[in-house]
């Protein structure tokens, strides 16, 4: 009996010396997901779609563009002269308020304050960034971007809230051109 126990434990610090057998691990990669994703999100955007038609159909007094950016605009001022508009490296001198399609306005021209910014060298809303190479210098446009196109489906965490279409009021006050400073 004594043996049987001795032989016993001699078999398990034997067993338990050897490395276990690596497994491979268990994946599965269906897509799924990234379907389901993608489904949602063209879900998100003909309902936005349709609530910016909706708005711009309510406002039947304005004219609307289709951007091939994927926003609508209106002009409230128009410059018809052959000024320039902003291209990549320039600075513009604008100001602009933000509002949601209900009209409520999220952020002020007052809150907001003037600002500046290099086209195309800093980080800014997309739909902003674009819709602000096609104005010119003096212009006042109205800009309608769906959520893809502003804060997306996060928001800004404060007043915007996730896949909210936006109304962009914007003034563009001066075009400083990169080959003026050097």
């Amino acid at each position: 009996m004594k043996n049987n126990i001795i032989i016993f434990f001699v078999l398990l610090v034997f067993i338990s010396c050897l490395n276990p057998a690596p497994r491979k691990p268990v994946s599965y990669h269906s897509g799924s997901s990234l379907i389901e994703s993608i489904t949602l999100n063209r879900k998100i955007n003909k309902i936005q779609e349709k609530a910016i038609n909706y708005y711009i159909a309510q406002d039947s007094l304005s004219v609307y563009f289709t951007s091939p950016d994927g926003f609508w605009y209106k002009y409230n001022k128009q410059v018809t002269n052959d000024s320039h508009k902003p291209v990549y490296g320039d600075e513009v001198l604008f100001e602009y308020e933000v509002s949601d399609l209900a009209n409520n306005t999220l952020y002020s021209k007052e809150e907001l304050g003037k600002r500046s910014l290099l086209i195309e060298k800093e980080a800014i809303e997309i739909g902003l960034q674009n819709g602000l190479k096609l104005m010119k210098e003096g212009e006042e446009i109205t800009f309608i971007f769906p959520s893809y196109k502003a804060f997306g489906y996060t928001g800004d965490y404060q007043k915007i809230g996730t896949n909210q279409p936006l109304i962009y009021k914007v003034k563009l006050n001066k075009i400083i051109n990169k080959n003026e400073n050097n």
